[in-house]
């Protein structure tokens, strides 16, 4: 264990000793009740292969527990430091740190996206046809910078499997699971595929983040991993988080797996019923390597304490431990809800899949917005912001209640069970004394 992962766990047991739950206005019985609920529901039903469970409220940590294994093949037993893919939980990251350069005066949100990406200058918007040529029409207005940031752009993902633009990212293995190519490959692809949509008419989940990744690189003139670690991971701490994991590290890094009968990842059709294939074995992982394709949308592995510390320096408006990312009212413009009219997923979307439920649920600048937690019937705070990714990892912050909610495991796809709106549930069935 290096010197920084020892300091960092030291801090993170100073924090969990520092308040029990009784203090934190949370009940230690309904939060033992969360992995009581896992436990039965996944990992002995062999949905799961194991869990981490970090929560965390009024400056202290108020309930943290791994259970089940992080390598079923191996016996390996999660644990406090296990690293996971954490696939679209990148993409929070990513917009903090294209919102630096908005701070910075070097590119700003209502810019278009060809000033950046000349090849882009003439896109167009599908209309007919399976294979290019397509048959298409002029934009309604140029794409813009935040369009990429609240997934507005008119842009996709292949495994949405429901246009033939998707199925024009399937041949070139744009956005895929498994990365290929490389951002500026990636960039020339797209300049070839016509949008689902002129940008700014609906909302589809999509590659938008990834763009942002290139205009970091682009904008900053630092390769696009070399400004996250230099502006975000080191000064927070967060050693244990990059785009691939370190021979040193290898050992703890968790095993991917598939829910879905034959191991095929269907990323729109949930409905497994228990059993798991191996789909990523960490001892021969294409992220043991560092990647030719740096994915700002999807590419991070983390620990759940690495994610926990990003997490709190945005509960903090922001800053943490004298570290500031953003400004506080950088980080609200954030964490309002951008949708054009104030609408929410269920009045915008033409996504198949997201990893957020729809009703009551907007979009900011990188993450879900709650607008109204009545209408998903889930409860919650309105203002709490949250994301997902691919492999069942979910967080949400709610200002409103000082609440962090990490969850961990590495089982594909993230919509194969409701255990977020499970965990949603028992977490705010432990709080006694509600802020609001």
């Amino acid at each position: 264990m290096t010197v920084q992962r020892k300091a960092q766990q030291v801090e993170l047991e100073l924090i969990a000793k520092s308040a029990p739950p009784v203090t934190l206005g949370m009940s230690a019985t309904a939060l033992a009740r969360v992995e009581d609920h896992l436990k039965r529901r996944y990992i002995d039903s062999g949905r799961f292969p194991g869990t981490q469970t970090l929560i965390y409220r009024r400056g202290a940590i108020a309930h943290s527990a791994v259970q089940g294994y992080a390598d079923l093949e191996r016996k390996k037993p999660m644990q406090d430091d296990t690293i996971f893919r954490i696939y679209s939980m990148t993409k929070p990251i990513t917009s903090v740190a294209f919102m630096m350069l908005v701070e910075e005066g070097r590119v700003a949100l209502d810019e278009p996206v060809h000033k950046y990406i000349p090849q882009w200058q003439d896109l167009r918007v599908f209309q007919a046809g399976t294979t290019p040529p397509f048959l298409t029409r002029p934009v309604t207005r140029p794409m813009q910078i935040v369009d990429l940031l609240r997934h507005t752009s008119g842009l996709t993902y292949g495994f949405q499997q429901r246009s033939n633009v998707d199925a024009a990212y399937r041949a070139k293995k744009i956005g895929e699971v498994e990365k290929a190519g490389t951002m500026q490959s990636m960039i020339d692809d797209l300049a070839s595929i016509p949008l689902e949509f002129s940008p700014g008419e609906a909302w589809n989940y999509s590659v938008s983040t990834d763009v942002i990744g290139y205009l970091i690189e682009k904008i900053s003139g630092q390769p696009f991993e070399q400004f996250l670690r230099e502006r975000i991971f080191q000064p927070l701490g967060m050693h244990d988080t990059d785009f691939h994991v370190p021979a040193a590290k290898a050992h703890r890094f968790a095993a991917c797996y598939n829910a879905t009968p034959g191991g095929m990842a269907t990323f729109h059709s949930p409905g497994a019923k228990g059993g798991l294939t191996l789909q990523d074995d960490p001892t021969t992982s294409s992220f043991l390597e560092p990647p030719s394709f740096i994915s700002g949308g999807g590419g991070l592995c983390s620990t759940a304490a690495d994610y926990l510390t990003f997490c709190r320096a945005l509960l903090n408006r922001g800053e943490l431990g004298g570290v500031r990312l953003l400004a506080p009212k950088t980080l609200a413009l954030m964490t309002t809800n951008h949708l054009p009219g104030g609408k929410d997923l269920t009045q915008l979307s033409r996504s198949l899949f997201s990893e957020a439920t729809y009703a009551g649920i907007g979009f900011g600048l990188g993450f879900s917005i709650s607008i109204d937690p009545a209408l998903s019937l889930i409860p919650g705070s309105p203002g709490e912001y949250a994301w997902g990714g691919a492999a069942t990892t979910s967080f949400w912050i709610d200002p409103a209640e000082d609440l962090i909610a990490i969850f961990m495991t590495q089982v594909l796809p993230s919509s194969a069970y409701p255990v977020r709106r499970e965990l949603r549930t028992l977490v705010y069935s432990a709080i006694t004394d509600s802020n609001l």
